[in-house]
């Protein structure tokens, strides 16, 4: 008898999770209440029928990317994000866990030369990014140029962090690591 875990649709997982993330607030307190969903998915050189998707990523000039349908990197390998200004912009740098640095070298160095297809909610969910893995990541970060405007950039970033604490993957504002235990 087979059984057919990969049929089960990660979409609407991601969907469920920004319906538990609440809804946009611009009251300070609430602030601090509001998550992100960042998804991982790598390039797939090849239809490899129910396990593959082809998405459209980028607004503006929008490129067809075939990928996975199984998340390699998600929230809980994500240590802290971070905007960073650029000449011309901002990037997101995304710092992940000992796990998540782990898979992301063992990902860059199988995957050179494919994309990374990046998935945000923040709460509304879209395509943010596919960058081209160009060398092996040994470090645990990724910068990359997002198709958000600075106060989406902003909002994802927050509720990341969010999520990074609750998870305790990162410590709360103001206290260190051993006294956030």
């Amino acid at each position: 008898m087979k059984l057919r875990l990969g049929r089960f649709n990660h979409y609407f997982l991601v969907s469920l999770l920004a319906g538990l993330a609440g809804c946009v607030s611009t009251n300070p307190s609430a602030r601090g209440k509001e998550e992100s969903v960042l998804q991982f998915f790598v390039e797939s050189p090849f239809d490899d029928g129910e396990r593959t998707t082809t998405v459209m990523v980028c607004r503006s000039a929008p490129i067809a990317v075939r990928i996975q349908k199984a998340p390699v990197l998600d929230n809980r390998d994500l240590a802290e994000a971070r905007i960073v200004d650029a000449v011309g912009g901002f990037l997101l740098q995304l710092r992940f866990t000992i796990h998540g640095s782990l898979v992301l070298e063992e990902l860059t160095t199988a995957h050179r030369g494919s994309r990374l297809a990046i998935y945000g909610m923040f709460p509304n969910g879209r395509w943010l990014a596919a960058p081209v893995i160009p060398v092996r990541v040994t470090n645990g970060i990724v910068t990359f140029t997002p198709d958000l405007s600075r106060a989406e950039a902003e909002r994802l970033v927050r509720g990341l962090n969010n999520t990074a604490i609750r998870l305790k993957n990162q410590s709360k504002p103001g206290k260190t690591k051993k006294e956030a235990r």
